[in-house]
């Protein structure tokens, strides 16, 4: 006795239903002769090379990377040029940095010697004039039986100078001498002016050379006006030496 089993639209077909359409399929695929073609591969289909892009990208991976190591290279060209520029202009500084250092010890030099040349200079103590009594001149004018200077011709009020840079150790009334002033040399010499009108520096002021001190007069033991000189070892009177001497050993023309 046969059982008929009922279909419907929602049952699937059997495990059974599903295996015989496959059988039957495949029977009929055999009958094409599409399985004896995939169970005999002794045909093969003609194969076609695929361009793939991969020796393209090869390429233009190579010319990526030259590119790249050339902006590289580039760089670092620019930074050696730059840093030897830097340096180049550091250097060029520091040149005429020390040039300029070099130039303004030159002139400060310069300076100093000049201001140490006129400090050691030595002038006359009347500008223009000329030695009227000579130094050790004899007569019965001076207590001592001589002249223990020189006197320059000048008239009442022409300025006195002094001859040296040095510092003022006397300045006023000094007996025979009159008005006078007795300054201490920096070499340790004295220089005395006597017959003054006018005295126009103090005790402890300091001196350089052409310095005026002084205006010539007639004071004290004269017969006319004119400025007596001494140059001494001392700063009293009796240490004199020949103030002619002393003052050409300076430079001074007499």
């Amino acid at each position: 006795m046969a059982f008929t089993r009922a279909t419907g639209k929602h049952r699937a077909p059997s495990r059974m239903t599903r295996r015989s359409a496959n059988i039957a399929g495949i029977a009929t695929l055999a009958t094409a002769g599409v399985v004896g073609t995939l169970a005999s591969p002794a045909v093969a289909a003609p194969s076609t090379t695929t361009d793939t892009g991969l020796t393209q990208a090869i390429v233009i991976g190579d010319t990526l990377a030259d590119q790249l190591g050339a902006q590289a290279d580039a760089q670092k060209q620019a930074a050696a040029k730059a840093k030897a520029k830097a340096e180049a202009e550091a250097e060029a500084k520091r040149k005429a940095e020390q040039r300029a250092e070099e130039a303004r010890e030159a002139k400060e030099h310069a300076a100093r010697e000049a201001e140490r040349k006129r400090l050691n200079t030595f002038v006359a103590p009347i500008a223009d004039s000329y030695v009227s009594t000579g130094y050790k001149t004899g007569g019965s004018l001076w207590s001592s039986g001589s002249h223990t200077g020189i006197d320059f011709h000048a008239g009442i009020g022409t300025p006195v100078h002094a001859v040296g840079m040095g510092t003022v150790v006397e300045a006023g009334p000094g007996g025979a001498y009159g008005n006078n002033i007795v300054i201490k040399m920096h070499d340790g010499t004295y220089t005395q002016y006597g017959h003054l009108s006018v005295i126009q520096v103090s005790v402890g002021q300091s001196v350089e050379p052409g310095t005026q001190i002084a205006l010539s007069g007639n004071t004290g033991n004269t017969t006319g006006p004119h400025l007596h000189f001494e140059a001494r070892t001392g700063p009293e009177y009796g240490s004199d030496i020949d103030p002619i001497a002393y003052l050409r050993s300076h430079g001074v023309t007499v």
